[in-house]
């Protein structure tokens, strides 16, 4: 999440690990613009930030050509933003999952090529709610089309903030086994007892390690899938 107070220190933390793998988080809601609020006034409240409410930013993004013409520029402007840190761009994906929106996702794909774009999740969980599933499969057929690599499932996006070590036990015996599928966890190291620093516990714990090599899963990341 680029425009974040916290960005300069993960991509500081980034370059200490340069086998780890970093995406680009673009926000379009519930967030803060990269670009100073007044260049994206179809885009933000008058607090200066995205809004909350999903419905009603998609409803404005969609229908306004002034608002599809911000977004474009504050699309690019993070990508621009994650390009200037020097890390190599493993995959793409959107805050709340909202590239499920079909204008954001087309601005994503539009200016993503331009700046080496070769993955981007797709946040579709096997289990997860019915009505999502024709977003599910635009969104699969246009990522196809666009010759970019993805995931096939995403496990644990309706366990997020329990992904605890029986939990992610579990999913990992429910992982489909045709596809590509992503352990879906937000870690937090520094919050004892916290839901994030469980799943911290869990992505460590031996009998997860263990159950994966049971299953024979390999750990990838988006730039193998992308070849």
């Amino acid at each position: 999440m680029v425009a974040e107070p916290a960005a300069a220190d993960a991509v500081a933390r980034a370059r200490r690990l340069p086998s780890l793998r970093v995406g680009l988080h673009v926000v379009a809601v519930d967030g803060a613009p990269l670009l100073p609020p007044e260049q994206v006034p179809a885009l933000v409240g008058t607090d200066g930030r995205f809004p909350t409410n999903l419905a009603g930013a998609g409803v404005r993004i969609f229908f306004d050509p002034a608002a599809r013409r911000q977004l474009k520029a504050e699309v690019r402007a993070q990508f621009e933003a994650f390009a200037a840190t020097g890390l190599p761009l493993d995959h793409v994906n959107a805050h709340h999952h909202y590239h499920l929106h079909p204008t954001l996702l087309a601005t994503i794909l539009e200016v993503g090529r331009s700046f080496g774009m070769k993955a981007l999740r797709l946040p579709a969980e096997p289990s997860g709610p019915v009505f999502l599933r024709p977003w599910i499969a635009l969104m699969r057929r246009r990522l196809r089309r666009a010759g970019l690599a993805h995931n096939d499932w995403l496990l644990g996006l309706s366990a997020t903030g329990r992904m605890t070590e029986a939990t992610t036990l579990e999913l990992i015996g429910r992982v489909p086994r045709q596809g590509v599928s992503e352990l879906y966890f937000h870690p937090v190291a520094e919050r004892p007892g916290s839901a994030g620093e469980l799943e911290l516990r869990a992505l460590t714990a031996p009998a997860v390690a263990a159950a994966l090599a049971r299953a024979g899963l390999q750990p990838a990341g988006f730039a193998e899938l992308a070849g």
